[in-house]
């Protein structure tokens, strides 16, 4: 009796590993263009993995049939896939015509908190020095490149917050699309926004102005974002 109920034990317990490691995989580009996207944030919305793509648009997260996949990169629209079976998936991005990130959308965003929602993130991407594991096994790789993606949209959306289209287009008389191609061409960085007062934005918005309009008129405009 003892021995059934150890191989039952042992049964579901190999059972449940074999369902945590499901993977859906897949390449995501962009529509139109057929460029490989990478660095696209993908999201399961019913179990909460959370991935990215690499450098060839490829992407593989823990999920399973029945669960919907969001895809998410700045400058495209969001999109979304319900799991029908475990087939690699082909996923086209469609790129936004003015992807500016509003100011009621930026401070939502600015809400995101990814140590409370993904906190198995950065206790995966630890190193600990007798753990060889930690330092070259995958999943400690994938955390700490999603570790550092977080970082990066951390000060992206502080950019946001500060170079927006209202403040902007308060200071520049521009409107529409010609906004938007202003505010790519001269998006400060980070650090630029870390160490300058409004003051300093001001005169650089001004000043990038100036350039702006001193350029021929075909160089003012962008034919596409590639995403890359």
């Amino acid at each position: 009796m003892k021995s059934k109920l150890c191989i039952l034990v042992v049964t579901l317990l190999l059972g449940n590993a074999l369902y945590a490691q499901i993977l859906v995989k897949g390449t995501v580009v962009e529509s139109g263009s057929g460029t490989k996207l990478s660095n696209v944030f993908v999201r399961d919305a019913t179990n909460k993995q959370i991935a990215l793509t690499d450098k060839s648009g490829k992407f593989e997260i823990k999920s399973e049939t029945g669960h919907t996949l969001i895809f998410s990169s700045p400058g495209y629209t969001s999109d979304t896939l319900y799991v029908v079976d475990l087939t690699l998936k082909h996923v086209e991005l469609k790129t936004k015509t003015i992807p500016l990130r509003e100011v009621n959308i930026t401070a939502s965003r600015l809400a995101f908190d990814p140590h409370k929602e993904y906190p198995d993130v950065y206790t995966k991407s630890k190193v600990y020095p007798l753990s060889p594991s930690s330092w070259f096994g995958k999943e400690g790789r994938n955390a700490r490149r999603l570790k550092r993606y977080f970082v990066h949209e951390e000060q992206e959306r502080r950019v946001d917050q500060v170079f927006n289209s209202v403040y902007v287009g308060s200071i520049v008389p521009l409107k529409g699309q010609d906004l938007y191609d202003f505010m790519t061409l001269y998006r400060p960085s980070y650090a630029f926004i870390t160490g300058n007062n409004s003051e300093s934005l001001a005169v650089y918005i001004n000043d990038s102005y100036k350039k702006y309009m001193a350029l021929p008129p075909d160089k003012r405009h962008l034919q596409k974002l590639n995403g890359q």
